[in-house]
């Protein structure tokens, strides 16, 4: 073989291997991208099925259900809500009527959740949960104003 093709078929060797390399990188970092969806994106079928991702709310007051380590509760953005299972112990900051973050997969309805975070202190809440939080309530606001005034 000649040096000019023993040097063409190391570069090709070497885009190869490059090529493989960053079809993994790219594969491994789809496979943990985690988005973030509200009560009411779930609702209105904008949460993917069958996929991980994160939902974020207020915990609703008087939902938690205690059956030994399994915990049913609701999330809430103040304009929808989502049943949570969740089975394991919960962070000690979990409260109702408190933020909460929830990592898992929407089936049949249920977000079944493998991971659940509560907010650290007074005044933490993810950004997510807080800008969804607050679109919910301006959208609560429109229709109030839309009832009063008949529009």
């Amino acid at each position: 073989m000649k040096p000019r093709h023993k040097r063409l078929a190391i570069v090709a060797v070497v885009l190869v291997v490059i090529g493989a390399a960053a079809a993994l990188i790219l594969n491994a970092f789809q496979s943990n991208l985690v988005f973030f969806f509200s009560p009411s994106q779930i609702a209105s079928k904008e949460a993917p099925v069958g996929r991980t991702f994160r939902l974020g709310g207020l915990v609703v007051a008087g939902s938690v259900k205690r059956d030994g380590v399994a915990v049913d509760f609701l999330v809430t953005d103040t304009a929808k809500t989502v049943p949570v299972h969740f089975e394991g112990i919960l962070p000690d900051l979990f409260k109702e009527g408190k933020g909460v973050v929830a990592q898992g997969k929407l089936q049949d309805g249920v977000f079944v959740a493998k991971e659940v975070l509560a907010k650290h202190d007074e005044n933490y809440m993810p950004p997510e949960a807080a800008e969804a939080l607050k679109n919910a309530a301006k959208s609560n606001e429109k229709t109030a104003a839309s009832l009063v005034t008949g529009k």
